[in-house]
């Protein structure tokens, strides 16, 4: 028997998909501005409407032209949903006001802010956030300190699902929570310290503190995050220890966005450091809904198999899916000159995506960066269970590929829509790899064992690998199907499931 692909998680995540990181942060940091007005008009704000709508145009404008004059300078192709997210986030950290020199100030901290991820890069690599950057110019100067506004309680009425919504979609749940819990942890002891009760000091670090929109907007900014889970968790607790001391070093005092500047440079020393330049070699289809592209990288490229890579290609008129996208390596990581990744092919397709299939042999790409926990157990004992559903083979042909799976009891369990949708197949049958393959018809490809149609259910999956309880699983492919396969997985006994839904699938 198969399983029901339908979860409300997965229909979320389907929901989420359909648009860029980007554009999502814009339409939530617009929401937000709206609510803000709201409570403006109805006197629950100390501010004015026209000191919000001042402040907001200064800020917004201020970056968006300041991105197009980068981008004639450097030759790039101004990127408008960055530009907008800067400019918006500014707006909730500087005192709103209509005051003319006011307002010059904030639209040099958006000049700042923009021109930081021009100039503040080491081997074309982005390392901090600009909106910090911004703020912490105005600050240190003294021109225009930023206050964090959104800090306002009646504001969290809208922070709260808008920063849920951005730490799910970009799966840092984890990483907000230790920060939320190390800062306010730490502020309400200072409270409490101070005579203050616990509570009030707990109540104090969400309504005084800008702990969730930090968590949620600023510390969550993706070029600017390690690449592993327990390195972007150590980041978080380090950033929430600086975030809530009041430290100082000379003039300098400890200040939110210090704090986080100071967490970009871990993160940086931790990550790929240096743009990712890659020129094509060569593409091939894999099946007729998919495709492979194979790179040659300007450096050695560092990663680990099951890691994804961003690529990013500027072009006019980008659609509602932006500007970079992620894809799961497929390549062995032993082989420097070859970086490889395949994707699910749709027509029409995205801006993005058509772009990327039109590229021909020699033509260069950019990558921001490489990351991502879905890795083998570095214990080689470990028995593994890997599901894979489509397009979803992709981190698995990594892994299978490398050095990583040599000498490990591997069993796969292969679903797709039909036998010509099954991509790398000659592949794992040449590596040898034990397949268990769920497909309409049998593809009789020696060494498969054919399931039938459809992800199989607990049962089903328990009887065609008895031991499937003793094994670590990994689960990639869309939304759904890993919600599906999960279910299964943990019908059959299985504890231990790492999942890698593809969002926009």
């Amino acid at each position: 028997m198969t399983v029901s692909l339908s979860t409300p998680s997965a229909r979320l995540q389907r929901l989420l998909g359909r648009m860029s990181m980007y554009r999502m942060l814009v339409v939530l940091l617009l929401a937000m501005a709206a609510w803000s007005f709201v409570l403006s008009l109805a006197g629950a704000l100390f501010y004015t409407p026209s000191e919000l709508a001042a402040t907001l145009a200064t800020a917004v404008v201020s970056t968006l032209m300041a991105s197009r004059v980068m981008g004639l300078l450097f030759r790039t192709f101004p990127q408008t949903d960055s530009a907008l997210i800067t400019g918006l986030l500014l707006f909730f950290l500087f005192w709103p006001t209509t005051d003319g020199v006011q307002l010059g100030w904030i639209a040099l901290a958006g000049l700042a802010a923009t021109a930081s991820k021009y100039l503040l890069v080491w081997r074309r690599r982005h390392i901090f956030n600009p909106a910090a950057v911004g703020a912490f110019v105005m600050g240190v100067t003294g021109l225009n300190a930023p206050v964090w506004w959104v800090a306002a309680p009646l504001m969290l009425i809208a922070v709260i699902p808008a920063a849920l919504l951005v730490l799910y979609r970009a799966r840092l749940l984890p990483m907000a929570g230790v920060f939320t819990a190390v800062a306010a942890g730490i502020v309400t002891v200072r409270f409490a310290a101070a005579g203050e009760p616990v509570l009030e000091g707990l109540a104090t670090a969400f309504t005084s503190y800008p702990v969730l929109f930090f968590a949620g907007f600023m510390l969550s900014e993706p070029l600017t995050l390690p690449p592993l889970r327990w390195q972007r968790l150590a980041e978080a607790a380090v950033v929430g220890v600086l975030f809530a001391v009041p430290l100082s070093v000379g003039p300098v005092f400890m200040s939110p966005e210090l704090a986080l500047l100071v967490g970009n440079l871990l993160a940086f020393a931790a990550g790929q450091r240096g743009g990712i330049s890659l020129r094509l070699r060569s593409s091939r289809n894999l099946t007729p809904s998919s495709r492979e592209l194979v790179f040659e990288p300007e450096r050695p490229l560092r990663y680990t198999p099951g890691q994804y890579l961003e690529l990013s290609l500027p072009h006019p008129s980008p659609d509602g899916r932006g500007l970079r996208r992620i894809f799961s390596l497929t390549s062995d990581p032993a082989d420097p000159a070859t970086v490889s990744v395949a994707l699910r092919v749709s027509d029409p397709g995205s801006s993005f995506k058509t772009r990327l299939l039109a590229l021909k042999p020699g033509a260069r790409i950019s990558a921001t960066s490489v990351g991502g926990d879905f890795q083998l157990p570095r214990d080689a004992s470990v028995k593994v269970l890997m599901v894979a559903s489509g397009i979803g083979i992709t981190p698995f042909l990594s892994q299978l590929r490398s050095a990583a799976a040599r000498d490990r009891d591997i069993v796969l369990v292969y679903a797709a829509s039909s036998v010509a949708e099954l991509a790398y197949a000659r592949e794992l049958a040449d590596l040898g790899t034990r397949v268990l393959v769920c497909t309409p018809s049998d593809p009789s490809v020696p060494g498969w064992t054919w399931l039938g149609a459809g992800l199989p259910d607990g049962a089903a999956l328990a009887t065609a690998v008895p031991d499937a309880a003793t094994r670590t699983a990994y689960v990639a492919g869309s939304p759904s199907a890993v919600a599906a396969a999960s279910r299964a997985l943990k019908a059959a006994g299985v504890r231990r499931v790492h999942t890698d839904p593809f969002l926009g699938y």
